[in-house]
């Protein structure tokens, strides 16, 4: 395991820099900090936290809260926290993760961990962990849009939502498909509203008329149909109601996944019959499954990293210009799972 001593040998600097680059104690210029840590990262050094914090007086120790449901984390969670792990360790932080059961977020506890500052997935609209963290005055950085009275200009890291679904439109409108249905996140979700948005103002681009069928939001997180969304959704509206949908878009490679079974317990086929788009899927799955899955590549390590950078400015950390809104970008990964409409595709049965 490296050593203080090591790093300092390597950086060119005294022991004492180094201790001063991630104790905070005395300023040292951006150059010796880059060089010091970039050393640090190179040696996986690791700064002793119960000294350092009997010296800043802080925790050392950031937190990252996610809200707890009757599910594993999905390989975008497991990106986004390795991004969040892996960046905090840089400036010698720890990372509590915290999962709240949604019925105990208005519980004080939250607001009382002993982090100095935390990290926010998945807001919600009024989210009730946001207005803990304002009213106990712990900085805090949020992954997604803030819906909640009194904080809109509060820092937020988010990819461009509005972008992702015109994006995705343009790409099914361009292979003639106008009978879209859209599967998309829990309806409180900021991510959910901005989406809905998106989706209603790509409809009016494309002269496409918004029927009831077309958006449909993922149920509560603790439902018995949270995990099968996707299958219960694509039955009911082409199977029941016999909808005439040509192209599916589905919020996450579970949904998506559900969503192939019940096409083929239907009788259809992906892409032949039913193209299928999802926003946030595993890269690493997506070509996997037959057909491969046309989908969104997010940069959930990209979200997280800079979630941290964030919040270490915020915490004084970091120096320079921040902006408040930070947008990571996103691009289709084009697979298998979308063509062209066929002739006589209109129709949901064969």
């Amino acid at each position: 395991m490296a050593k203080i001593d090591d790093v300092a040998r390597l950086a060119g600097v005294s022991k004492g820099t180094v201790s001063n680059v991630f104790s905070q104690k005395r300023r040292t210029s951006k150059t010796v900090t880059e060089k010091v840590l970039r050393v640090s990262r190179e040696l996986n050094y690791v700064p002793n936290h119960i000294a350092r914090s009997l010296v800043t007086k802080k925790t050392m120790a950031i937190g990252l809260t996610i809200p707890h449901g009757n599910f594993f984390f999905s390989v975008f969670h497991n990106q986004f926290i390795n991004g969040v792990v892996l960046e905090a360790s840089i400036y010698g932080y720890r990372v509590l993760l915290d999962m709240i059961p949604i019925e105990e977020v208005k519980t004080p506890s939250l607001a009382s961990y002993p982090i100095d500052g935390a990290i926010v997935l998945g807001p919600t609209e009024q989210d009730e962990r946001i207005n803990l963290l304002h009213q106990n005055q712990v900085p805090f950085v949020t992954v997604g849009q803030i819906i909640n009275d009194g904080l809109h200009e509060a820092t937020t890291v988010n990819n461009d939502n509005n972008t992702i679904i015109l994006d995705i439109c343009d790409y099914l409108t361009g292979f003639g498909h106008r009978n879209l249905m859209f599967l998309n996140a829990g309806k409180q979700m900021t991510v959910s509203i901005e989406r809905t948005k998106a989706f209603e103002l790509a409809m009016q681009k494309h002269q496409i008329e918004l029927q009831p069928h077309m958006v449909h939001y993922k149920p509560d997180i603790h439902s018995d149909e949270y995990m099968t969304y996707g299958y219960d959704e694509t039955l009911r509206m082409l199977g029941e109601r016999k909808e005439k949908v040509t192209a599916i878009i589905a919020d996450d490679d579970r949904t998506a996944f559900s969503v192939l079974n019940a096409i083929n317990e239907l009788g259809l086929s992906v892409p032949e019959d039913i193209s299928l788009f999802v926003i946030c899927g595993d890269l690493s799955m997506m070509h996997q499954v037959t057909p491969s899955l046309t989908g969104m590549d997010l940069q959930p390590s990209e979200l997280g990293s800079q979630a941290v950078k964030q919040l270490m400015h915020k915490l004084g950390v970091l120096e320079g210009d921040y902006p408040d809104h930070v947008t990571v970008s996103s691009k289709i990964i084009e697979r298998s799972s979308c063509s062209p409409v066929i002739g006589g595709n209109e129709s949901v049965s064969k």
